[in-house]
């Protein structure tokens, strides 16, 4: 019973958060001018559209080569996040939290792998696998001293981000403060030996 709701969890919270996810992509893809911003809320919380070559904060790895390598990267990790996690269901070595943490960190992954697999092809931009990825969420809550390296001048959190990228967050910070939970999925299990019934000890007792 264990294995059908977490299987059916795992599921449900994917497939939402990457229809929210792609949803609102398209929408900023297509309603707003590359680089223009809507205030959600005040000045702090903002919808801005940028696209991402690579990697947060618009880390990338080369051109075409290392952005093909960084989104063949990307699919190999989550298929084997995806192994693990059904082996462990399998298994009925998972419970709720584990659950629901692989299941946002798959989420997030899926959503940014989207965006590089077909967003060159459906926008008429770039060859499969070379696609951006579309941020928007801007927050301003304070503005970071000069001072600061790399990051001084800029606002608090400096990062424009996705709803992707938050599943990711949320899971690897869930991942970090149940860290004993989380963790003890990877560690063989013990081997326990199985209890005699009566009739097996009587029977020992026979032999001897």
């Amino acid at each position: 019973m264990k294995k059908k709701t977490y299987s059916i969890t795992a599921i449900a919270i994917v497939l939402v958060f990457i229809f929210l996810d792609q949803i609102l992509k398209i929408w900023v893809r297509t309603n707003m001018d590359f680089g223009e911003t809507i205030s959600l809320c005040g000045d702090w919380l903002n919808l801005h559209f940028i696209e991402n070559e690579g990697m947060a904060f618009g880390i990338s790895f080369g051109e075409n080569f290392g952005k093909l390598m960084l989104s063949l990267v990307r699919i190999a990790v989550v298929g084997y996040l995806i192994y693990f996690f059904i082996q462990k269901i399998k298994k009925n070595q998972i419970d709720l939290i584990t659950t629901c943490i692989l299941s946002l960190i798959i989420a997030g992954a899926l959503g940014n792998i989207i965006d590089s697999a077909f967003y060159g092809i459906y926008f008429d931009y770039a060859p499969f696998m070379y696609g951006r990825v579309v941020d928007m969420f801007y927050v301003k809550l304070f503005l970071i001293p000069d001072w600061v390296p790399y990051f001084g001048g800029a606002y608090f959190f400096p990062a424009i981000f996705n709803i992707a990228d938050s599943c990711v967050t949320v899971g690897v910070i869930g991942m970090l403060c149940f860290n004993k939970r989380f963790f003890r999925d990877f560690k063989q299990d013990k081997k326990v030996q199985p209890e005699l019934s009566d009739n097996q000890v009587f029977n020992n007792e026979d032999k001897v």
